[in-house]
């Protein structure tokens, strides 16, 4: 890597020098990149409960969703974005929604897992003391399948957080803005390319330490299991 950037640019791998200069900048980014996934992530969530409760009270639907979210999944960030460009233009909503739906694959069939291995005999003694089907789902069932359910939420956080740097190509920025920035130059700024890809990479395994930390204090019983 640095044979390549010193084949093309008199500068060094890295400038503490350019991180003084646009420290400001690279905060905005950073806010900005933390926004997009947050949102997404918060719309993903409640529309794959939402998705989950329904494929959970009618088993046919469970497929079709699944199906309809892979389809979803499998479409191009880049292509998604072209394609809402003509409706919603070059805003935060474009970059928000491709990355919602990416996140439903995933979540559903968490959500759906989880409850599912709850226990028989759990199901059976909240009914015997009077659940009803909303209170069983939303009381015993859910709580159950927290650990499930969060496993799936890392994996669509680290996801999201990967996706995001493609919405620079939206003028949205995020940290895919300096990405795109040390590569698109005249003279390519290494420095530019490090910082957003590190702080990325920094966020995400931030985030998963974070989800994992909710897990351990949500569901202190799984500590207990493994012990």
């Amino acid at each position: 890597m640095r044979t390549l950037f010193a084949a093309q640019s008199d500068r060094p791998l890295f400038e503490w020098r350019w991180v003084e200069r646009n420290a400001d900048n690279i905060v905005t980014r950073f806010t900005e990149h933390v926004s997009l996934t947050a949102t997404a992530l918060g719309i993903g969530l409640v529309l794959s409960v939402g998705l989950a409760v329904l494929s959970l009270r009618w088993r046919w639907f469970y497929p079709v969703t699944l199906s309809a979210a892979g389809a979803l999944y499998v479409i191009p960030s880049l292509g998604a974005f072209a394609l809402l460009v003509p409706f919603t233009g070059l805003s935060f909503t474009t970059a928000v929604i491709p990355l919602a739906t990416y996140t439903l694959l995933i979540l559903v069939r968490n959500i759906v897992t989880g409850v599912q291995q709850v226990p028989t005999e759990v199901r059976e003694a909240a009914i015997g003391l009077g659940f009803t089907r909303v209170n069983l789902l939303f009381r015993v069932e859910l709580p159950l399948a927290l650990p499930v359910v969060i496993a799936g939420l890392r994996v669509a956080a680290v996801t999201t957080i990967g996706l995001v740097t493609v919405t620079s190509m939206l003028g949205m920025g995020g940290l895919g803005f300096f990405i795109r920035q040390g590569i698109q130059t005249t003279t390519p700024n290494p420095t530019a390319i490090i910082v957003g890809i590190g702080l990325s990479i920094l966020l995400a395994v931030l985030v998963d330490l974070l989800l994992w930390l909710s897990e351990r204090a949500l569901a202190p019983w799984t500590r207990k299991a493994r012990g």
